[in-house]
């Protein structure tokens, strides 16, 4: 019962949905979400967070950088099924093919060297002007 609470409050807010909908090109930094769903840091981590406690995605940290992608194929049926609805559900929608336009540009000048690693040095400073990407006086 408790994964099931856990999966249905994670796939509750549309923010957390964009997200996934977002990973399913593949592993993504925080700050890449972060550009994409243009919310605080902070913010875009707990959302994060409360993902990974449903077993919806999978984390990873590679310096001071955070990773996610969607969880694997060794995921409980359950999670499986619940990432299938979810892009049944909401491929075809406007919002949804906005974020994918969106994303491609981020990727795209995050990662200018076809780097699959995700950020590079200086990539925050080129990414759309975002709550994450302002600099802190």
């Amino acid at each position: 019962m408790r994964r099931f609470s856990a999966i249905a409050s994670a796939l509750a807010d549309t923010n957390r949905a964009r997200m996934l909908m977002a990973l399913r090109g593949g592993e993504l930094c925080l700050c890449e979400i972060v550009a994409l769903v243009a919310l605080a840091p902070s913010t875009t981590s707990k959302h994060m967070s409360i993902l990974r406690q449903a077993h919806l995605v999978e984390g990873r940290k590679q310096g001071r950088w955070m990773y996610y992608r969607l969880a694997d194929d060794g995921a409980p049926t359950v999670v499986q099924q619940a990432l299938e609805w979810l892009q049944d559900s909401l491929t075809g929608d406007a919002r949804i093919a906005r974020d994918v336009k969106r994303l491609k540009e981020i990727v795209r000048v995050n990662r200018p060297t076809g780097n699959e690693q995700g950020c590079i040095k200086g990539a925050r400073a080129r990414l759309p002007k975002t709550a994450c990407t302002r600099r802190r006086r």
